[in-house]
């Protein structure tokens, strides 16, 4: 039988009263380059979009890994379930989190994210930069 594929289109940070930040998959990341600028003690929830291709893919996870000045910060390991191959995307959002905030909260985080099934195949690994800022960064 065929392998699933699993194709993860956008990864979004949806913030209320503000623009959707969308992240288009494959990005591209200059190193030490944030990516976006979150306001400290703001709230937001992440959004990806992925297509399923091929056949059934069972066990699809979502791990996402945050450090500050080389400290693991959060470790996030959220199963998503078993999703079946169809043309249009799934979208998937998570829980609403709020940045922190304060003087020590403030500054530059490098992000790990993974995309695996039970079988341990991995559709997506991505590392990447952003920020916490005092106010919303201007660029996007």
């Amino acid at each position: 039988s065929k392998e699933p594929e699993v194709k993860i289109l956008s990864l979004s940070i949806v913030s209320p009263g503000r623009p959707d930040i969308i992240l288009p998959i494959p990005f591209v990341t200059k190193p030490k380059t944030c990516l976006f600028t979150l306001k400290e003690g703001s709230r937001f929830r992440l959004k990806f979009t992925f297509n399923v291709s091929n056949n059934i893919v069972s066990g699809l996870k979502y791990v996402n890994t945050v450090w500050k000045t080389g400290i693991r910060v959060d470790n996030t390991k959220l199963m998503l379930g078993t999703f079946s191959p169809q043309k249009e995307p799934y979208t998937f959002e998570l829980e609403e989190e709020t940045t922190p905030s304060g003087l020590f909260a403030r500054g530059s985080y490098a992000v790990r994210t993974k995309f695996v099934d039970d079988d341990d195949k991995v559709y997506l690994d991505v590392s990447y930069h952003f920020e916490i800022q005092k106010n919303w960064g201007s660029r996007p």
